[in-house]
């Protein structure tokens, strides 16, 4: 696992609610931001506490959007524009 604070550069906590679908055209489900592997997967675990290493495309967090509103967004998006916005 990666520690906390490369966690919080990529803009995400651990703990923080997410969802993810097991396949394409699944249904989504619950679960909590545990941490980031050495390869880039995200560890989530679901309500049953079970971990799950998935690929950051296919793990959404809730982010605002254009007008302040919450929206579901990918991490691997959070990431590129957290990286982005601290270059400025």
């Amino acid at each position: 696992m990666i520690d906390a604070a490369t966690i919080h550069r990529l803009g995400l906590k651990p703990g923080e609610p997410v969802r993810f679908r097991r396949g394409e055209t699944g249904r989504w489900y619950t679960g909590k931001m545990s941490g980031v592997a050495v390869d880039g997967s995200i560890t989530v675990y679901d309500a049953n506490g079970n971990a799950r290493s998935l690929r950051p495309e296919r793990v959404e967090v809730r982010r605002p959007g254009g007008r302040g509103r919450l929206t579901w967004q990918t991490v691997s998006d959070v990431a590129i524009t957290w990286e982005q916005l601290q270059l400025f």
